[in-house]
């Protein structure tokens, strides 16, 4: 399964409800297994930047492919994209990922 994390910035408060609005398009393309999109509850000591993230779960790098060429995810960039400050995304195949110490 492939995990796709998204990390916005969004520099006006005031445009939160209008990015959230934009990304819950997502929620309507199949190829996602999950995908859930949410505010940041900035319960981090250390960093409170990220103000939305988005997180979905992939059966392979196919699904993850179709969820970036489906129509709707233009859509939501067009609308995010012009409120949005930075973003930052990972992806990664949870087959690779460490779960348990090392060493």
């Amino acid at each position: 399964m492939i995990r796709h994390i998204v990390l916005f910035t969004v520099p006006k408060h005031e445009d939160l409800d209008a990015v959230l609005d934009g990304l819950s398009i997502l929620t309507g393309i199949p190829a996602a297994k999950r995908l859930e999109i949410a505010t940041n509850m900035k319960a981090d000591r250390f960093d409170d930047g990220i103000d939305v993230v988005v997180y979905g779960e992939f059966e392979d790098e196919a699904a993850l492919a179709a969820y970036h060429a489906h129509p709707l995810y233009q859509t939501s960039i067009e609308r995010v994209r012009p409120l949005r400050g930075r973003r930052f995304a990972a992806d990664y195949d949870t087959a690779a990922a460490i779960t348990a110490p090392r060493g």
